[in-house]
């Protein structure tokens, strides 16, 4: 992935957006699940990933941590190599 860390933030939370849709202020920091994801939404969300950052995460990862952004942000940076710190 050559994309920088702020890159990858604006782009992953336009994916969990799409995929999720726009979320009230009370469920801002919900995880994947409590927004309303699905396997099939956890299935798009990897793809997406994959396809717009070049990073490999499996549906898996989802259901096995069920992240809120932040932690999705963290498991990208990290199958990614780009430090989040910048």
């Amino acid at each position: 992935m050559s994309a920088d860390v702020t890159t990858v933030t604006k782009m992953l939370e336009r994916i969990w957006t799409e995929t999720l849709g726009e979320l009230p202020a009370d469920l801002r920091n919900a995880t994947f699940f409590e927004a309303g994801g699905e396997s099939i939404s956890a299935t798009r969300m990897v793809s997406r990933i994959e396809e717009e950052l070049g990073v490999q995460i499996e549906v898996g990862d989802i259901f096995e941590e069920d992240p809120d952004l932040d932690s999705l942000h963290r498991l990208v940076t990290a199958r990614s190599g780009v430090s989040r710190d910048g």
